[in-house]
């Protein structure tokens, strides 16, 4: 049986066009300084905006809604490329997955506005996660309690992605009482509605990206559920498979970034009266760095198709194997890369000085590593 892992001409026009686009604004490390107000942002929404303008950003989405009608694997070469370019459109890649869930289950209306501002360069948040609901997301206890012509959200959600940016947070609740998987709900919110606050969670990185968010008595309309109250727990978890794909693309295009750094670097510094990429352990170090990016390339992009084929299919233990290769892949090569640039590699003035917390967080969002391995132990009947 023939296998093609060779891109059409199409998605290699689309990748083209995203490296000329992100080359041409943010090319440069001056460039790259500015749209990101010193390094202390990931998003730009002015080149957000810009890029949905130029038609570059959701590729899978409906091209009624203005996306490119095509399919994951454009996403998987857009989201490749958000990274291996630096590209500040770091909030992109939650809004996609709001994106998924919305494709699924939303009215038309809800397609229209949510969809068309994800293309359009607009930002959209999820909020699953909460103090004392990580890993075991279904203990969740943010409650959606009926209201005359609606809902009331109340409860605190944590480590929300560009909830400080977003036109709109989906808000996982349940409906009070509810059994531990049942009753759950999927609500938007508006941003700035009355009872909203977003605090900023400070990180390692410098960047402000995660969040707090408090709901206190907040209204929302009936027209603001996403699918049908109650059955927000199966909603979640056919979009997570996909959000574990997702975060696997960003971290083989980390990783691609770290590598192409690291061997620049071999090639330019000089010790001991010749490069140091000409000794021995560092061309080894980059060989396997290389030879490990190459197959969570393959990986990733084997999936993706597999997911193109089948939409309706969920491919648990190979979203699983893509998310725990790539993300643990990526935090090898940022950690070997950082070895290769030895002190420099502290210096501000080198990338790799910035990747290690995001390569590290990799293995921990979208469902720790370890939760992974035992979603893929169980699919094998363990």
């Amino acid at each position: 049986m023939a296998i093609d892992f060779t891109l059409t001409d199409e998605q290699q026009a689309y990748r083209d066009a995203l490296r000329e686009s992100f080359k041409r604004e943010v090319g440069t490390a001056e460039q790259l300084e500015q749209a990101t107000e010193g390094h202390t942002t990931h998003h730009s929404g002015d080149l957000s905006r810009k890029f949905g303008a130029a038609g570059l950003l959701g590729p899978s989405l409906a091209e009624e809604h203005g996306g490119g009608g095509a399919g994951v694997v454009e996403e998987m070469i857009l989201l490749e490329e958000i990274m291996r370019n630096q590209a500040p459109i770091g909030a992109y890649p939650v809004s996609l997955i709001v994106a998924g869930a919305t494709q699924k289950f939303a009215t038309p209306e809800q397609k229209q506005l949510v969809l068309g501002n994800i293309a359009a360069g607009g930002v959209e948040a999820i909020a699953m996660s909460e103090p004392e609901a990580g890993s075991d997301v279904a203990s969740l206890t943010t409650t959606a309690t009926r209201a005359d012509g609606g809902w009331i959200l109340n409860g605190v959600k944590l480590w929300i992605s560009n909830a400080h940016i977003a036109d709109r947070i989906l808000v996982v609740c349940r409906v009070p009482d509810s059994a531990k998987h049942e009753g759950l709900c999927m609500i938007w919110v508006d941003r700035e509605a009355e009872g909203v606050r977003v605090d900023e969670v400070k990180t390692m990185s410098g960047q402000r990206e995660v969040n707090y968010v408090y709901l206190d008595d907040v209204f929302v309309t009936d027209d603001a559920v996403l699918g049908e109250p109650g059955n927000g727990w199966l909603q979640l978890m056919s979009g997570l498979n996909v959000e574990r794909l997702i975060i696997a693309a960003l971290a083989l295009g980390q990783a691609e970034q770290a590598l192409a750094g690291a061997l620049q670097y071999a090639k330019e510094r000089k010790q001991f009266g010749r490069s140091i990429g000409s000794f021995q352990i560092q061309q080894h170090r980059l060989v396997d760095m290389a030879t490990e990016v190459e197959l969570s390339r393959l990986l990733v992009y084997k999936v993706a198709a597999d997911v193109d084929r089948d939409p309706t299919a969920l491919f648990p233990r190979e979203a699983s194997m893509a998310k725990v290769w790539a993300t643990e892949t990526a935090e090898r090569t940022v950690n070997a890369a950082f070895k290769i640039h030895g002190g420099y590699g502290y210096a501000s003035e080198y990338s790799i000085s910035r990747q290690i917390g995001p390569s590290m967080v990799a293995t921990i969002f979208g469902g720790t590593n370890d939760i992974q391995r035992n979603i893929i132990a169980k699919v094998m009947g363990l």
